[in-house]
């Protein structure tokens, strides 16, 4: 028991005393080969990138430019497109000759209503207009010619039958006056009207080519829709360029007729009030025939 007792015990002191051969190993090779601190140098091989590879669409052999789309529509397409294309053509004709029109117009009636406005007779104002061009210019004549016509007639009977055949030819060439400057605006207003649904019928149309294309080839390739529905699409906007323009200047112009029609009816209302005038002073020259029918 004594001698098992020692064995024991000794082998517990060897087993403390000896330390273990992974602890004296990691020791060994730390104070071997120290750890280095030092990223080492990258000498990875790069990879080659590769290109992408181009998707094809079927579209590469078609112009999608406007001319290109236009050449390769169906011929009611083209159609549409060149009739939208000459009326956008004829509303930019119409504009600029409206427009000189209208200025030149609009000048000449405001010299004759400055001159109507400083006159004190009618025959003053006349001889002042009598080489003259413009619509005030006739107003001025007509309203003199009426007065010469009336001539025998002054001072025997009353004023107002002459005053009422003056204004009745003033009037009537107002309203010729308006009318020849209205001329050509309901060209715009058809434009602006009907356009969008000249061009909606050409996207109609090639739509409707597009899905036969669809039909006959048995596929919903991009290379057999897109083309159609391009040059469709074509025309709805062609429709809306055409119309746009056309509305807006059949507006502008409108407003400027309008006031146009109101500047001539200051020039007859300035020539009526001459005329007013001319027969009262001759009522007031001694005229008793003239102040016997004012009573």
């Amino acid at each position: 028991m004594i001698c098992a007792t020692l064995a024991l015990a000794t082998a517990s002191f060897a087993q403390d005393a000896v330390p273990s051969a992974p602890e004296t190993m990691v020791e060994s090779v730390e104070q071997a080969a120290p750890l280095s601190t030092s990223v080492p140098e990258d000498t990875s091989i790069p990879t080659p990138q590769l290109e992408q590879p181009l998707i094809e669409t079927g579209l590469e052999g078609h112009d999608m430019s406007p001319w290109g789309m236009f050449m390769a529509a169906d011929y009611v397409v083209k159609g549409v497109m060149i009739g939208l294309a000459a009326a956008s053509v004829i509303t930019l004709i119409i504009w600029v000759a409206k427009t000189m029109q209208l200025s030149g117009a609009r000048a000449q009636a405001n010299k004759a209503l400055r001159e109507v406005v400083k006159a004190r007779t009618l025959a003053e104002v006349a001889g002042i207009m009598e080489k003259r061009r413009g619509v005030g210019a006739v107003l001025v004549k007509a309203a003199a010619e009426e007065i010469e016509s009336s001539s025998d007639l002054a001072g025997r009977v009353a004023p107002s039958g002459i005053k009422e055949r003056v204004s009745s030819r003033l009037s009537r060439i107002e309203v010729a006056a308006g009318r020849r400057m209205s001329r050509s605006l309901g060209v715009l207003a058809s434009v602006g009207s009907v356009g969008p649904f000249i061009g909606l019928f050409g996207t109609v149309w090639g739509i409707m080519n597009a899905f036969v294309g669809i039909a006959e080839t048995q596929t919903t390739n991009l290379a057999v829709v897109a083309p159609g529905i391009a040059e469709a699409l074509l025309a709805t906007a062609l429709g809306l360029v055409a119309a746009i323009p056309a509305v807006i200047i059949y507006n502008a112009f409108a407003r400027s007729v309008t006031g146009y029609r109101q500047l001539l009816a200051d020039v007859s209302a300035g020539i009526e009030r001459l005329v007013s005038r001319d027969l009262d002073r001759l009522a007031l020259a001694g005229q008793a025939p003239l102040a016997r029918a004012a009573e």
